[in-house]
């Protein structure tokens, strides 16, 4: 369904109990990302919670209304909250998704229960260590050129940035399948214009680090041990600020554990929620 947040018709998916506590889920991707990911992660943990799933304005199916800042994106996010009736939510995010559900915590603090972040970072410096890590692997040759207006936010257009993205996305596995990767290319929905906003505007400002001890959430904090775009390192840095974090590190997994390692993710996060939302496990 559609629905009207800030001023912008968003495309919005709601599973579980309506009385049930409310996850709200951000996706990855900038202008890549869509509810698809965040509805096959959380959408299992329908039995306990009301799980909201979305895509962000000018991303997916949503109208493209700028800016695409992260304040924007967060203020969304709340407003999501507002519209379906609760004082406080589960915030999760993963890549991408994970600047922003962060974000949101900053900015509303108070109506934060808990939050689960996967395979992201809390400032930029992961830019920098992505291109030598793509240097330093031999899955695939690298185009430069490309490389370069991808994380810069210097896409021409819808089609350029499925190309541009077709060429990066062998990077994120723990281990390479073609056929499934190309799959997941077609199955994408593609917003230049999200995607270089955050890239032009977003990126270069972006530094979570001295806000991030205020945060006294209980907070999930989880990494595939391969994850050349977001890498281990990353998420230690945020395990490492937040007073009342839990890191997990998805020993056969890249960017992406809650799909190469299925079971003990959704495993994880239930046993996690069970501390920090005890009364969704008494239901």
């Amino acid at each position: 369904m559609f629905i009207e947040i800030n001023g912008a018709k968003l495309n919005i998916e709601v599973y579980g109990p309506e009385d049930g506590p409310v996850l709200i889920a951000h996706h990855g991707g900038g202008g890549i990302g869509s509810l698809a990911e965040p509805k096959a992660t959380f959408g299992p943990l329908a039995d306990m919670f009301r799980v909201v799933v979305f895509d962000a304005r000018g991303c997916g199916l949503s109208e493209a209304v700028p800016p695409y800042s992260h304040a924007q994106w967060a203020a969304d996010v709340d407003g999501i909250r507002e519209w379906i009736g609760a004082e406080q939510i589960v915030v999760t995010g993963g890549s991408y998704g994970g600047f922003i559900a962060m974000e949101y915590a900053i900015a509303y603090p108070d109506r934060v229960r808990a939050m689960i972040l996967r395979d992201t970072s809390a400032d930029r410096v992961n830019l920098a260590i992505a291109r030598e890590n793509a240097r330093n692997q031999t899955r695939v040759a690298v185009n430069w050129e490309n490389f370069d207006r991808y994380w810069s936010g210097n896409i021409r257009d819808d089609a350029d940035l499925k190309a541009c993205w077709a060429e990066l996305i062998p990077l994120y596995d723990f281990e390479y399948d073609p056929v499934e990767s190309a799959e997941r290319v077609e199955a994408g929905i593609y917003r230049h214009e999200a995607h270089n906003w955050c890239f032009q505007h977003n990126a270069p400002v972006y530094d979570l680090k001295p806000q991030l001890p205020a945060l006294t959430c209980p907070t999930l904090v989880t990494v595939g041990r391969t994850d050349w775009v977001t890498p281990v390192s990353s998420a230690e840095t945020i395990a490492a600020l937040l007073p009342n974090a839990k890191l997990v590190v998805f020993e056969k997994s890249g960017h992406s554990p809650q799909f190469e390692e299925a079971e003990l993710f959704q495993q994880t996060m239930r046993d996690f929620l069970a501390e920090a939302v005890p009364e969704a496990v008494a239901r």
